[in-house]
């Protein structure tokens, strides 16, 4: 298989410092583009209310990548399952992918809510949410990932 090479277009700037599984609504993030990357490339993108961003988990350990099947969370009670049948950071090529609700542009920065990655995360590529790319028909998931990703989206202010 070739090779490639990717090069940040932004870092995520935000509170999140620590790897966390869940808790992530509310945060809002800054993503501020790369210095090398002219101003136009975000001219236009303040007419979509989502986007999708590609980031590069760089946090994780190489010697910590799954590469067949494992337990959610390590969770005895859920099934094991391949890597790539779950989203979890330890993944082959350590690449994250999320909707996020775009909020507002201010020159080279957007300003995001729902961007589950931490401060200092390279993006790797923004794209707009359009209509005709989002699944036709309806969406199928098996029963444990909403019992595993109950908190994932609440507030850092519903902590137990």
């Amino acid at each position: 298989m070739p090779e490639f090479t990717l090069h940040p277009i932004a870092t995520v700037h935000n509170a999140r410092k620590a790897i966390e599984d869940d808790f992530w609504g509310g945060l809002v993030s800054e993503l501020v583009l790369a210095p090398e990357l002219p101003d136009g490339c975000l001219d236009g993108i303040e007419a979509f209310s989502h986007l999708e961003i590609i980031f590069a988990f760089h946090l994780t350990r190489e010697d910590k990548t799954v590469l067949g099947a494992r337990r959610p969370r390590g969770d005895p009670r859920l099934p094991p399952v391949g890597i790539f049948a779950q989203r979890n950071k330890d993944r082959p090529n350590h690449l994250g992918l999320t909707t996020v609700r775009l909020l507002r542009r201010e020159g080279r920065s957007l300003f995001v809510e729902g961007l589950d990655a931490l401060d200092g995360t390279p993006v790797l590529d923004i794209k707009p949410v359009m209509l005709e790319y989002l699944p036709h028909g309806p969406v199928r998931q098996p029963g444990w990932t909403g019992e595993l990703l109950k908190d994932y989206w609440k507030d850092a202010s519903e902590r137990p």
